[in-house]
């Protein structure tokens, strides 16, 4: 076991596969220029940097065209494209409960400009009947927008059966893959997704600053941003055509050589094996965190509607503390407290305190697992002795 647990792959993962800092050596050393803006070969190696990028991510999720793939900075970005540039006032947009702040934040102000919202109640545990999502439906809705996986519990929603309903009633449909891009397999095309947000320095490996989103053929977002792409220098209005049309300004190439290395290393190791690997641990953090007294579990009984994230707390302790400790005393690094997301921890009865939070990788060991347990095992001892 190294020095240090890492538990904290939710918020980023570490550490990064070897090959992303070769990638970013290989970059500096022989790719450095603008991709798109000059004609030299340092200029070209950086546009080959981004479309190698690109094109990876069209097979990791199953894209034909990989132009259809939009990088940006990160999902943030690819939620705000989508939602601003596909709700207008007097348009209806559906949500559920357990959202993260970079949906729920651009929702409520359009709510505010015009915009009716519906927010379907998720269970205690996060799960949403499918079926909710039908009842919702109006004349006016002009997007459905949820998570994959929860950030806070864990929850994988069931977007099959959402896209379906969608599809049914022509609205484009809005998922949030941040939690589960590279730790649950994604077929686009298969599962019929019409917008896929996702960020690049979580589960797919790669770096900050790193993020994209699939926009589905027929769906046209009004771009978040205007200004120079390094196409069509000639017009100075913003040019229609994917993927350039949301991609003004000099991307993060570095980063985006970076995100590469990861999605490569990802796709050696295969995402269903990385799913098994993470389900395995999350079935023993439950197995055992269930056994200890005055410890409180959230989420679903079911593994299968999990991805690599779970929430507790313990009796007597704020949130914040039993992370504090977690680290100072166990070497365990944690996240405790709301996750940018207060909807969710409504859902589930944790607001306004917060749960802590371990996120899981690839890299995680069972030896790890073991000693994350029974270091909450002896903090929910040393706790119960306070009463």
């Amino acid at each position: 076991m190294s020095e240090v647990v890492y538990l904290d792959n939710a918020a980023t993962s570490w550490p990064k596969p070897p090959a992303v800092r070769e990638a970013l050596t290989t970059y500096f050393g022989e790719a450095g220029g603008n991709p798109g803006r000059s004609g030299h070969r340092m200029s070209v190696a950086a546009a080959r940097v981004v479309e190698d990028a690109r094109e990876l991510l069209g097979d990791m999720f199953g894209v034909g065209d990989p132009a259809r793939i939009v990088l940006t900075k990160n999902a943030t970005e690819s939620l705000n494209i989508a939602v601003y540039g596909l709700l207008s006032p007097g348009d209806h947009a559906i949500t559920t409960s357990i959202e993260h702040n970079s949906v729920m934040r651009p929702l409520r102000h359009l709510e505010s400009e015009g915009v009716a919202l519906t927010v379907l109640p998720c269970a205690p545990d996060g799960t949403l009947d499918p079926d909710q999502v039908r009842e919702a439906l109006r004349p006016s809705t002009r997007l459905i927008v949820t998570l994959h996986g929860s950030n806070v519990m864990g929850t994988v929603l069931p977007i099959s059966e959402i896209a379906g309903i969608a599809r049914d009633e022509g609205v484009p449909y809005l998922v949030d893959a941040s939690q589960t891009a590279g730790a649950i397999p994604i077929d686009i095309a298969a599962s019929g997704l019409d917008l896929v947000a996702f960020t690049g320095h979580k589960s797919l490996l790669g770096l900050t600053g790193t993020g994209g989103l699939y926009v589905r053929e027929g769906i046209h977002p009004m771009p978040l941003m205007r200004g120079g792409t390094g196409s069509r220098s000639d017009l100075d209005i913003q040019p229609d055509f994917m993927p350039d049309v949301f991609e003004s300004g000099t991307l993060n190439v570095a980063g985006f050589a970076g995100l590469a290395a990861g999605v490569r290393h990802l796709l050696g190791m295969g995402v269903d094996e990385v799913t098994a690997h993470e389900r395995s641990l999350v079935n023993r953090l439950l197995d055992g965190l269930q056994a200890i007294d005055g410890v409180t579990l959230y989420g679903p009984v079911s593994i299968d509607e999990r991805c690599g994230v779970l929430s507790f707390n313990v009796d007597r302790l704020a949130s914040s503390e039993v992370g504090g400790l977690l680290d100072t005393r166990y070497d365990i690094m944690s996240r405790a407290g709301l996750h940018c997301a207060p909807g969710a921890h409504m859902t589930i009865g944790t607001f306004p305190t917060g749960t802590v939070r371990f996120g899981l990788s690839p890299y995680n060991t069972l030896e790890e697992i073991n000693h994350a347990v029974d270091a909450v095992s002896e903090i929910a001892a040393w706790a119960a002795g306070l009463a």
